[in-house]
């Protein structure tokens, strides 16, 4: 089964965790694109989709899914996005779409975050994939010379503005073995909006799919 297989088998699986009659959170990937694509058969059952990207937003319309703004949601019982990483505890490094503010905001706001990966995602330490931190702009250099102090190699996302306006740096080479200390400390760094760790708010449910069974890992 191919990788693209894959993420349509975690996708399907995140259907059955849908609450009829309520609002969605609807995360930004290439995964999620597959979790949208079928989604659009059953929107009846929702009221509607919080999106977490212009590019989300976009497909949600083109599938004729509401969308509705956060601000207008009182009530989410659910979130589906996927991950660049994830490890057993549920811990998670997101942001290679570059949306992790709004993905970090909807995940806080939502009761349960369901997170759909296949399984060359499922790492034992977080770090293979470089961290993405948002950062407004002014504050580029000084983040970055304060990552460096953290043994992290920062690199700026070439041609690359978040929704809300600022850049992202991806950071290599860290080793990241306690990825809830790690958040909290990059988003005391001044200038830094947020980073790509979900570890104090992490997943509630790992959907894996290896081709064969999806596994499911609370």
């Amino acid at each position: 089964m191919t990788q693209e297989q894959k993420k349509r088998q975690a996708a399907e699986a995140a259907l059955h965790y849908l609450v009829d009659d309520g609002y969605l959170g609807v995360g930004t990937g290439s995964t999620v694109n597959c979790f949208i694509e079928l989604l659009a058969g059953i929107r009846h059952r929702i009221e509607g989709a919080v999106a977490t990207s212009a590019a989300t937003e976009k497909l949600l319309h083109q599938y004729h899914i509401p969308v509705i703004p956060l601000n207008s949601v009182i009530d989410l019982p659910v979130y589906v996005d996927g991950a660049d990483e994830a490890t057993h505890n549920l811990h998670l490094v997101k942001g290679g779409g570059g949306a992790l503010t709004r993905e970090k905001i909807v995940a806080a706001a939502s009761k349960k975050f369901v997170c759909i990966i296949d399984d060359t995602k499922l790492v034992d330490v977080l770090g293979r994939f470089p961290l993405p931190i948002e950062v407004i702009p002014m504050a580029q250099s000084y983040v970055g010379r304060e990552i460096a102090k953290l043994g992290g190699q920062p690199v700026l996302r070439p041609g690359f503005t978040t929704d809300n306006g600022n850049i992202i740096i991806d950071v290599h080479n860290l080793n990241i073995m306690q990825p809830a200390e790690l958040e909290a400390r990059l988003n005391n760094i001044a200038g830094i909006v947020t980073n790509g760790l979900f570890a104090r708010r992490h997943a509630d449910v790992l959907l894996v799919a290896d081709g064969d069974t999806v596994k499911t890992i609370t």
